[in-house]
């Protein structure tokens, strides 16, 4: 899945070029991309919660104020109670990477605060947009 973000001027660090922090936020903004295409009624409804665990990023080239970024998100790795997504952010409408991460996030219960194991429905709508 895909989404475009442009970069503005408050993305902006003192050099000019976004921020490392930033890319939390625009990473933060493709995963509800994400979500917002699995079952929303069932995310609403959901006595479970994706509570991320580890993020990691490599960060290869700098964005600016002007340029369009487009991020790439999907499921890397299934476990039994965790999921791993990768992102790619590039530049413009181009192959240029501007940085990729790795984000790992756990299933909880949200009655019992435990990690979840991912089966029976629960699996079928997070599998639902990875055709596994």
């Amino acid at each position: 899945m895909e989404i475009k973000l442009p970069v503005r001027g408050y993305h902006l660090d003192g050099y000019n070029h976004v921020n490392n922090a930033r890319y939390l936020e625009f990473l933060e903004e493709a995963r509800w991309q994400y979500y917002d295409n699995l079952s929303r009624e069932a995310l609403q409804n959901a006595d479970w919660a994706f509570v991320i665990v580890n993020i990691n990023i490599d960060y290869k080239y700098p964005a600016t104020l002007g340029d369009s970024l487009r991020i790439h998100t999907e499921v890397d790795r299934v476990g039994s109670t965790s999921m791993t997504f990768q992102q790619t952010v590039y530049l413009n409408d181009t192959d240029t990477i501007v940085c990729s991460a790795k984000v790992t996030f756990v299933i909880l219960d949200k009655k019992t605060g435990r990690p979840r194991p991912i089966e029976g429905e629960l699996e079928k709508i997070l599998k639902k947009e990875m055709s596994i």
